[in-house]
C-alpha cells in the first residue's frame, strides 16, 4: 500500500519537480549575486567575480570575503535549517500552522542568551549558550509530552506553550534588571539579525546543520506514514514513538543551530513548507529538500531587503513583515476549508 501511495504521488508530482527546482535554485542564485553586489560599496558583477578569485582591488576582496560572503553563507545555513525544521514539525504534528519554535525552542534559547547578555558575559559564549538552552528546552518539552508510553501531540503542544510563557516572563524580568546598553544588545538578538555574522559562526554551527539536513532527508517515509493517520501508520509497520522522537530531535537540532547563529527569526519555518507543498504536493520526499532550499532563498532575500535602506533593519523584522500577512491568509484559508 505504501508503494502504491508513493507511485501515485510520483505520477502526480513528477512534472512539478523540475520547474520547482529551476524556480527556487534560479531565484537563490540571482539573489546571492545581487546580495554580493549591493552594499555601502556597490560592486559590479565583474568586480565581484574578480574578488571571488582573489584578483583585482584588495579592498573589494576584503569586502566580499570578510563581510558579504560569510553573511550570505550564514543566511543560507540558517534559512535551510529553519525551512527543514518547519517541514519536519508540520509533518510530525500534522499541523500546518506549526513552526520550529512550537516546542519552546525559541524561549529556551532566548532565556539563556538574555541571561548571558544581561550579566555581561563575553559575547562569544552567547551562540553556544543559546544552542544549549534550545536543546535543553526541547528535551524538557518532550519529557512533559511523553505519557502512557507514547508522545501525545496535544500534550506536547501545550507543554511548549507553557514553557514558552514561563521563560518569556523570566526574559522580561531580566531585561528590566539589565543596564540600558545591555538591553539594546539583547533586543537585537531577540529580533534576529545577520549583521556581523562571519566565518566563525558558520564554522561553529554549519557542520551540525549539514549533518541534520542529511539525516532529515531520510525521514520522508516515516513522515508520509504519519500523515496517513496513527492507526494506518502502525498497521504499515511504523513506530509512532520512535519516529516522532527522531523527527523532533532533528528538527530541534536544526532550529537550535539556526537560533544560535542569528537569534530568533520567525515565520521562515512556518511559511516556506506551505509554499513548497503548493508547488510539489504532499510527498515528503520532495517537501523536505525543497523546504531547505526555499528557506535558504527566503532568508537570503529577506537579508538583502534589510540592507537596501538607509538604515539596516534586523532580518527578523523583515521576515515578520513579509510573513505576517501570509500567516493571516493561511488562517483565513484554513478557516474557510474547515467551515
Amino acid at each position: 500500500m505504501t508503494t502504491q501511495f508513493l507511485k501515485l504521488n510520483d505520477l502526480t508530482q513528477s512534472d512539478r519537480i523540475l520547474p520547482t527546482l529551476l524556480l527556487l535554485g534560479g531565484g537563490l542564485l540571482a539573489t546571492m549575486a545581487i546580495a554580493l553586489c549591493q552594499g555601502a560599496v556597490p560592486l559590479s558583477l565583474g568586480e565581484v567575480w574578480q574578488a571571488l578569485l582573489h584578483q583585482g582591488n584588495p579592498l573589494h576582496q576584503t569586502i566580499i570575503w570578510e563581510l558579504r560572503l560569510p553573511r550570505i553563507v550564514a543566511a543560507l545555513v540558517v534559512g535551510a535549517a529553519l525551512g527543514m525544521s518547519g517541514a519536519l514539525l508540520q509533518g510530525m504534528l500534522r499541523n500546518g500552522l506549526a513552526d520550529p519554535f512550537v516546542l519552546g525552542i525559541s524561549a529556551g534559547a532566548g532565556l539563556v542568551a538574555i541571561g548571558l547578555i544581561t550579566f555581561n558575559v563575553s559575547q562569544g559564549w552567547v551562540p553556544l549558550g543559546a544552542w544549549v538552552g534550545a536543546i535543553f528546552t526541547a528535551a524538557l518539552v518532550y519529557g512533559l509530552g511523553y505519557i502512557g508510553g507514547g508522545l501525545a501531540i496535544e500534550r506536547l503542544i501545550l507543554a511548549g506553550v507553557a514553557v514558552s510563557s514561563l521563560f518569556g516572563a523570566i526574559q522580561t524580568t531580566l531585561l528590566l534588571l539589565a543596564d540600558d546598553g545591555r538591553i539594546q544588545a539583547a533586543l537585537n538578538w531577540l529580533i534576529g539579525s545577520l549583521n556581523g555574522r562571519g566565518w566563525s559562526e558558520v564554522v561553529m554551527a554549519g557542520p551540525y546543520v549539514g549533518m541534520a539536513l542529511l539525516l532529515a532527508c531520510g525521514l520522508a517515509r516515516p513522515l508520509n506514514l504519519l500523515n496517513l493517520g496513527d492507526d494506518l501508520a502502525v498497521g504499515l509497520g511504523a513506530s509512532l514513538v520512535r519516529s516522532r522522537l527522531l523527527i523532533g530531535a532533528i528538527a530541534s537540532l536544526l532550529a537550535a543551530s539556526a537560533v544560535s547563529m542569528a537569534g530568533l527569526i520567525g515565520f521562515v519555518g512556518l511559511i516556506v513548507p506551505h509554499g513548497v507543498r503548493l508547488l510539489v504536493g504532499s510527498d515528503y520526499r520532495w517537501i523536505l529538500p525543497f523546504s531547505a532550499l526555499g528557506g535558504a532563498w527566503v532568508l537570503t532575500f529577506a537579508d538583502l531587503l534589510s540592507r537596501l535602506g538607509a538604515i539596516e533593519l534586523p532580518v527578523g523584522a523583515v521576515t515578520a513583515l513579509l510573513g505576517s500577512p501570509l500567516f493571516i491568509w493561511l488562517l483565513y484559508r484554513r478557516g474557510r476549508r474547515d467551515g
